[in-house]
């Protein structure tokens, strides 16, 4: 009996010592997926800063950043980004405006008002919101919102501030009211039952209980929700009007406007490569990366510090500058909304927006009067009314998008409009080429970016413990996957295009796509990973089997639904870019399908973009592309939401 266990321990150290060189080249694979989005991050920063060079020292940094005129082709070049800095902040601030009220209102609705059955269908309604293509927003804001600022305003063009506050804000909206609903909910249980206990109706704890408590959470999610305007791109070339001015006064918003993004989408298919111009080009994208680079850093800190408010004083340091601020403010912290609302007030007189500033003046002033005077259960009433009203303007937004388009472009969608190729600059024929060349893109792209994320995720969570290295690894994530879309494009171009020699091919725009989805691939596999109990690794561990068996064997088919999951939305994602593929992908025209990885190809949003913006009496075909292009990013999200729902009712039994 003695020598068969001896013979068995043999036995288990022989595949022990087998395997051992298995184990470390799987590491070593891992290790270098890990590293992949530090490798990207700071390819992007390194290419478009060696681009840039030239125009900081021939035009001169200060005068770059501080000119106030943006006019290359004037007798002498003017290449001030003031106007353009200007006109980004003021439709980001618009569409903050308009987000934060409704994405917040929505938030206290489906995580405090609304019924299990009512969060089943609204939740799904505000992932559809976010999935929607910015492009066919674009359309979508082209022509309707713009006609109706038109028409209200009495204006010559509603292409302005307002159409693009609007349209930022909408899309803005899902990721304010995800992130916000999650915070929200985290809130612990106890918080609310002891103020119940001790006599608060249901609004008195959501406002000076839950929200307070997730407040830094809400913070993040408007943080999260101006990257998003910042950095979005289609959207605002369809509707601001494009013009590089300050407006006059700066608070008119029906002005026309032109913002970072949209100079690089306008200006960069037609500049000379290597001329002043082009350099300046990637000059407004280093200084467009600086700004969604703080801005991400600015959410990340604010999630660290969700963090440590929820784990206590065991997860601080000994001594820190901003604890020690803290302790110094403390006195203060009971006014802290007075003071920052009194900010916000004088920063709106004294920049003009008095209008504005006497609008939430009034409203404050009402709401004081109101929780004075006022039954408690009627003030509730009234601000649950509220509450639900904005909740139904938010449905009502994403109805009206949906209806628009497919009333308008559901009869144009025939067999022929799918199977032939555009005739007549897209106005007659169909889109075949530009739904395969889609499909080609996408495919691509996932085949790239699945692995790299997958193994990069099995790094972090399976080979290696919480360290400096792990820290930059998700660091870069993050800021990878806050990069505006255009300047994944802008790299693709210089990067591949231009210096490896690619071309305009359809090998280029995966390459770019797949660096765009990858920080979502690696985010959803290890929260996927994380899921596991660990009982099922120590099981595994006892049994004698090694690190990579254990991964390959026990830890991976129960996180294949998660993994899934981002893999579907990382394709949804890739399926309605444009502003990535525009510079290193695509062609408006193209009859024939690419015959290889170095041809360019059609793709669905591009063909709308154009379409809609450069070729008059195609009306029927346009709204007909958005619905094609709609449908099948729907489809890709439908998918990935009825996979969670059967795995997340699976884990429920």
């Amino acid at each position: 009996m003695i020598i068969m266990t001896t013979t068995s321990s043999d036995q288990t150290l022989l595949k022990r010592l087998i395997h051992r060189p298995v184990e470390r080249v799987v590491k070593i694979i891992w290790f270098l997926c890990a590293i992949s989005s530090i490798i990207a991050i700071f390819c992007i920063l390194g290419f478009l800063l060696y681009d840039a060079i030239p125009a900081f020292i021939d035009i001169g940094l200060i005068p770059f950043l501080t000119g106030d005129r943006w006019d290359p082709a004037s007798v002498i070049p003017k290449y001030g980004t003031i106007p353009l800095v200007v006109g980004t902040l003021i439709v980001t601030f618009g569409a903050m405006a308009f987000a934060v009220p409704l994405g917040i209102a929505s938030a206290i609705f489906i995580a405090e008002l609304a019924t299990p059955q009512m969060r089943a269908i609204l939740k799904p309604a505000v992932e559809l919101l976010a999935g929607i293509p910015s492009v066919v927003y674009g359309f979508f804001g082209l022509i309707v919102l713009v006609r109706l600022i038109q028409d209200w305003g009495n204006v010559p063009s509603g292409e302005s501030v307002l159409a693009g506050s609007i349209l930022l804000g909408i899309m803005a909206l899902p990721t304010i009211i995800s992130v916000s609903e999650d915070a929200l909910s985290s809130v612990p249980r106890f918080l609310k039952e002891g103020s119940f206990a001790l006599g608060a109706t249901h609004w008195q704890t959501i406002s000076r209980v839950l929200i307070p408590a997730a407040l830094p959470g809400i913070t993040a999610a408007i943080i999260l929700g101006i990257g998003r305007a910042v950095g979005e791109t289609m959207a605002v070339i369809m509707v601001t009007g494009n013009a590089a001015i300050i407006p006059e006064p700066i608070w008119n918003i029906f002005s026309p406007v032109r913002t970072l993004t949209g100079t690089l989408g306008i200006e960069m298919g037609e500049v000379a490569v290597g001329s002043i111009h082009y350099h300046a080009l990637f000059g407004v994208a280093v200084l467009l990366l600086g700004i969604t680079l703080i801005i991400n850093l600015l959410s990340l800190e604010v999630m660290k510090r969700l963090h440590l408010s929820q784990c206590g004083e065991a997860c601080r340091p000994g001594w820190n500058f901003s604890k020690k601020i803290s302790e110094h403010l403390a006195p203060l912290s009971p006014y802290f909304h007075k003071i920052l609302a009194a900010i916000v007030l004088i920063v709106l007189f004294s920049i003009g927006l008095w209008q504005l500033a006497a609008l939430i003046l009034t409203t404050s002033v009402i709401a004081l009067l109101l929780d004075r005077f006022c039954k408690r259960q009627r003030i509730q009433q009234i601000w649950f009314c509220v509450i639900s009203l904005l909740m139904g303007l938010v449905i009502c937004i994403l109805i009206f998008i949906l209806y628009d388009i497919f009333s308008n472009g559901l009869p144009h969608v025939t067999l022929s409009f799918l199977t032939e190729p555009p005739r007549n600059l897209g106005r007659g024929g169909g889109i075949f080429p530009a739904i395969i060349g889609t499909f080609y893109l996408i495919m691509g792209s996932i085949a790239i970016a699945l692995p790299l994320g997958i193994g990069a995720a099995i790094y972090l969570v399976e080979y290696t413990r919480e360290n400096l290295l792990t820290r930059i690894i998700r660091s870069a994530t993050d800021l990878l996957n806050g990069t505006p879309s255009i300047v994944f494009g802008l790299f693709g171009f210089t990067f591949l295009v231009i210096f490896l020699g690619f071309g305009i091919s359809l090998l280029a725009g995966i390459i770019t796509l797949a660096l765009m989805v990858l920080p979502t691939v690696i985010r959803t596999t290890e929260e996927s990973l994380r899921s596991v109990p660990d009982s099922l690794r120590e099981g595994s561990y006892a049994l004698g089997a090694t690190k990579w068996q254990t991964v390959r064997r026990v830890i991976l088919p129960p996180a294949i639904p998660g993994i899934i999951t981002g893999a579907i939305l990382s394709i949804g994602r890739a399926a309605g870019e444009t502003a990535p593929i525009m510079f290193t992908a695509v062609v408006f025209m193209q009859r024939r399908l690419p015959e290889s990885v170095f041809d360019p190809v059609m793709a669905l949003p591009y063909h709308l973009f154009v379409l809609a913006t450069n070729v008059p009496g195609a009306r029927d075909n346009q709204y007909a592309t958005a619905v094609v292009l709609l449908m099948l990013v729907i489809a890709i999200y439908g998918v990935a939401i009825v996979i969670r729902n059967h795995f997340d009712r699976k884990v429920r039994w």
